[in-house]
């Protein structure tokens, strides 16, 4: 049972985000507290690119940017994973250069401090070099950095397979059992 926090930014790339909560949300018994933080930058682009407020009716326990009671805001909370889907650049940066200038950066903090598992989503295309030394100083702190690059060799068919070969991807990296698509498995 493994305790997530999952942090959505403003980037585009809600599909993502919205596969992912789906996803931990139908694997209850592996996913033992699921805790969402937004920003409200995160929720205007979810309403322009999927037209709805479907995060409102997930199973998961929704914190606000500014709330720093949240449990994931200290190591002592004992959150396993964070999954910032997508990560923003600006967000990204922040957390490279240790500002916690709201919960999603100070969750991040506390996730590299206790070295447990940080899995930043990029979505932004293409990298300037201030991007790529900020994906390499998290790397060096012990981040995954996990480009929303879908792969294809699964033969997706629609947006949602397509997205969906990133979000499992995810999944695989924060070390959830799910059924996907194998590299030479049964096909």
């Amino acid at each position: 049972m493994k305790k997530t926090v999952v942090a959505i930014t403003g980037a585009s790339g809600s599909i993502y985000a919205r596969q992912l909560l789906q996803k931990l949300a139908a694997i209850p018994e592996q996913c033992s507290n699921l805790a969402v933080v937004m920003t409200e930058n995160a929720k205007q682009v979810w309403q322009t690119e999927l037209e709805d407020n479907s995060y409102e009716q997930l199973p998961a326990k929704f914190f606000s940017t500014t709330d720093f009671m949240a449990p994931f805001a200290s190591g002592s909370g004992k959150y396993e994973n964070m999954i910032i889907v997508p990560c923003s650049m600006g967000v990204l940066g922040r957390i490279a250069s240790g500002i916690s200038n709201d919960l999603i950066t100070r969750a991040a903090d506390v996730i590299l401090k206790e070295r447990r598992k940080l899995i930043c989503v990029v979505r932004d295309t293409p990298y300037n070099l201030v991007h790529i030394r900020n994906m390499e100083t998290l790397t060096l702190a012990g981040g995954i950095i996990c480009p929303a690059t879908p792969s294809f060799y699964s033969k997706p068919k629609t947006l949602e397979e397509v997205a969906a070969t990133v979000v499992d991807r995810v999944l695989d990296l924060a070390g959830f059992d799910i059924s996907t698509y194998r590299w030479g498995g049964d096909q």
